[in-house]
């Protein structure tokens, strides 16, 4: 089938375990279950198929390095799973506009580096695929992206909570170039938000009325350090709330749901800790309540997804299948054009891999 060609948006910790991952999995295709992955194969194409062959950043410690050096400069702190060979792909400078929050300004000096011409970037790379891992509420930055990619024909992923795919404008940009989009920000393996959805269906299937809920998240990377400014977070809540109130039976109002990240605590490091708590009623009215603790990389846990995006788009680029994939999307992530319970959405992908679907 080929490689995939990726180019990477943002080279923080999602970056780094992405291509941490790609090298990890290296030689290990051919068996039918391989741990900690969804799908070994998806439409041919393998996870060692992935190639990234252009990188942007706007972090001086990490524009004009090679890329397999920048996923491991300061700041980012995930876990290391492997060792990733020199790539010969030099991290270009991108674009400021509002990728740079108030409290990751005092971590992060901006590179001297002249701006990229990120679509002639795109264009000479031959690049495929292009994902977007740019810090939450960088809206400008990520229309400025989006569009550098539809100008030099790339499918992308938009894997943070700013609305391209479930944006019907933005959705029209890619469906009338006949370019794919998979979006808006990516449900994690074993997250916070895919266990409170199937918590939440659970309730609703077993007749159980849910009256109040909250989800709180604590993590010690770079990413809870930027959402510290409050309001950077208003897609982040807006796609995090959405995908529990999907799986109500009835809407709660906004006073009985809480769902968002809630604070940095530096010592835990890339780990995400997250607690969740139902409180409703059972047969006869009787209360009941749940509480649960999740503790995570936060970032590997988000690479076992978003390495299925990327094959999911190139499947899609490949067929001429241009706009947002609605299949894929629902499955993959939090704020999808259509909203579905998790196990159609599982269906639904799978029927779109076995090319059962087109969107």
């Amino acid at each position: 089938m080929g490689k995939i060609r990726l180019a990477i948006v943002g080279v923080g910790n999602c970056a780094s375990s992405l291509i941490q991952g790609i090298y990890y999995y290296k030689g290990k295709a051919g068996k039918e279950f391989i741990s900690g992955v969804m799908h070994n194969e998806i439409g041919g194409y393998r996870i060692d198929d992935i190639e990234p062959v252009a990188a942007f950043d706007v972090d001086a410690g990490k524009v004009g390095k090679d890329l397999s050096e920048a996923i491991f400069a300061a700041p980012n702190n995930t876990v290391k799973t492997a060792k990733v060979p020199k790539l010969g792909v030099t991290v270009m400078m991108g674009s400021v506009l509002d990728g740079i929050g108030e409290y990751m300004s005092s971590v992060i000096s901006v590179s001297p580096d002249k701006n990229a011409n990120v679509a002639k970037v795109l264009k000479d790379s031959k690049v495929d695929v292009v994902v977007n891992f740019l810090p939450v509420g960088s809206a400008k930055a990520t229309r400025f992206y989006a569009e550098e990619a539809i100008k030099a024909g790339c499918g992308f992923v938009n894997a943070i909570p700013e609305f391209i795919a479930s944006d019907a404008a933005w959705e029209k940009k890619f469906r009338d170039a006949r370019l794919p989009v998979i979006g808006d920000d990516t449900k994690s393996q074993v997250g916070s938000t895919i266990v409170h959805r199937v918590l939440t269906d659970l309730c609703k299937n077993r007749g159980a009325v849910i009256d109040h809920t909250y989800q709180l998240n604590v993590g010690g990377n770079s990413d809870f350090k930027n959402m510290l400014e409050r309001a950077r977070l208003k897609s982040k809540k807006i796609s995090k709330t959405e995908a529990v109130q999907s799986q109500m039976r009835a809407r709660l109002e906004d006073d009985d749901i809480h769902v968002g990240p809630s604070d940095y605590v530096p010592w835990l490091d890339s780990r995400k800790l997250g607690f969740i708590r139902i409180e409703g009623r059972l047969f006869g009215d009787v209360p009941f309540n749940i509480e649960l603790r999740l503790d995570v990389e936060d970032k590997a846990n988000s690479s076992g997804v978003v390495i299925d995006a990327i094959r999911c788009c190139k499947v899609a680029m490949d067929k001429k299948i241009g706009g947002a994939l609605v299949s894929p999307s629902s499955y993959f992530c939090k704020h999808p054009p259509q909203q579905f319970a998790d196990s159609d959405a599982q269906k639904m992908t799978e029927e779109f891999i076995a090319g059962k679907r087109e969107r």
